[in-house]
């Protein structure tokens, strides 16, 4: 089950079930079912909060996977900055919601195993989320 819930922000103007199918689909293609997945779309200064409380970083970021998965099933909470999601579509010249949609598979692909933290990682993420994207 995908939920999506706020944390101090309005609820982006995503279509739930069909964002949620499109979730599946990635998944699957990694040979992954999603299991109990909540979004929760907060403030700048909220996912500054969660980083600085659970991750001991003191930075803003778009996105934070905390990672619940057992064996092939995806399990976690992915916390969404919309104020780092928009300053992002700003910066990379791109629409808010193509940013926000490859924010939200993001997360997922970090469920899936894909890291962008090590040397070459990142392209692989953005290929894996371009990839993702084109499903959409």
């Amino acid at each position: 089950m995908v939920s999506y819930q706020t944390d101090g922000v309005e609820m982006p103007a995503i279509k739930k079930s069909k964002t949620t199918e499109w979730i599946k689909a990635v998944a699957a293609t990694y040979e992954k079912r999603v299991g109990e997945i909540a979004y929760i779309f907060c403030s700048d200064e909220k996912i500054l909060e969660v980083n600085r409380q659970y991750l001991q970083h003191d930075y803003y970021t778009d996105i934070i996977t905390f990672d619940y998965c057992e064996g092939n099933r995806l399990s976690g909470d992915l916390f969404i900055s919309l104020d780092t999601v928009r300053t992002n579509a700003e910066q990379f010249g791109s629409d808010y919601e193509t940013e926000l949609h490859r924010v939200i598979i993001h997360g997922i692909l970090h469920l899936c195993g894909i890291n962008d933290k090590g040397p070459g990682e990142r392209e692989i993420m953005e290929e894996a989320e371009n990839k993702a994207l084109a499903m959409r």
